[in-house]
């Protein structure tokens, strides 16, 4: 019989190709969603409303494993005090669903595997390399994957193997800031973004998808991996690197950081700020990223 991999915010980029690539692999996949969908061969789809606290209990039930993606998008509006809050409790509160059904229902699974982010360092810039080991930043990122990290823990103290991957910059067709980028360097509009020196921690999604999968196989992952390229992209190599795959050079002068604060408020920090990161910890775990440079992987999204 076929594993079951339930995966929360299942319906989003990651989501969508993460089904397709455990079902590949012989799973069967199990969708929490908000609104009734049809079923398809094997995936599944429940109902949840993380705000009331409800759940088709029979999703975790049947779950072998789970891959808990959901969240508010941390880029999806201007981070009003409203909006911060909800997108930390996003992320503790749909925790909170499972680990109560979990334990009213005295289910173990395999694995819980979680998403994170390399904001956990901080919304700073600078030259150091970040290991999971380096101590979480005190602002609003590193506090917010902070939160859901710990929220984690709470499924790994029922003594289910826990894995956080941190992750970076997903690229692929169809990620939603690749969606918005396009047409602006498409029509060669590109430009760096303030000093266009912060760092970009990327990673291409077919190989973030395979992480998941190795997560999901091996016993041995445990704890928190970053999941980004280890290399020295930062945001003028990055848009000089898209301006390229569309056949210019970029010409615009660098967009200044004070118009990026006006338009975006604090948010501007998502893109004014980047750490560097390691990705040692999970390639000794013999996982090897397919695509490992910046202009293979744009050339791939458009």
């Amino acid at each position: 019989m076929k594993k079951n991999v339930l995966i929360t915010g299942g319906t989003g980029f990651v989501g969508s190709n993460l089904t397709e690539m455990l079902v590949a692999n012989g799973f069967s996949v199990s969708i929490l969603s908000r609104s009734k969908r049809a079923n398809k061969k094997d995936v599944s789809y429940y109902i949840w409303d993380v705000e009331k606290q409800t759940i088709d209990e029979a999703a975790v039930n049947n779950a072998d494993y789970i891959i808990h993606l959901a969240g508010e998008n941390i880029a999806g509006a201007r981070w009003t005090k409203k909006r911060k809050e909800a997108i930390v409790d996003s992320r503790e509160n749909s925790i909170k669903v499972i680990h109560k059904v979990l334990i009213k229902q005295n289910h173990k699974l395999h694995a819980f595997i979680s998403a994170s982010a390399t904001g956990i360092y901080g919304a700073i810039n600078g030259e150091a390399i970040c290991k999971e080991t380096t101590p979480p930043a005190a602002d609003f990122l590193g506090r917010t994957c902070q939160i859901w990290e710990a929220a984690v823990d709470t499924i790994g103290k029922l003594g289910i193997r826990t894995v956080k991957v941190r992750t970076g910059l997903v690229l692929g067709k169809g990620e939603g800031l690749i969606k918005k980028l396009k047409p602006i360097f498409k029509y060669r509009l590109g430009a760096p973004l303030g000093s266009g020196k912060q760092y970009m921690p990327w990673i291409y999604i077919d190989d973030l998808c395979a992480i998941y999968l190795k997560a999901i196989v091996d016993d041995s992952l445990h704890g928190p991996y970053n999941a980004a390229v280890e290399d020295e992209t930062n945001n003028i190599a990055f848009s000089k690197t898209f301006a390229a795959v569309y056949g210019y050079k970029m010409w615009l002068p660098h967009v200044p950081a004070a118009i990026i604060k006006l338009g975006m408020g604090q948010m501007s920090k998502i893109v004014l700020t980047g750490r560097r990161v390691s990705s040692e910890k999970i390639r000794k775990t013999g996982f090897k990223f397919k695509i490992t440079d910046i202009e293979e992987a744009l050339r791939k999204v458009i």
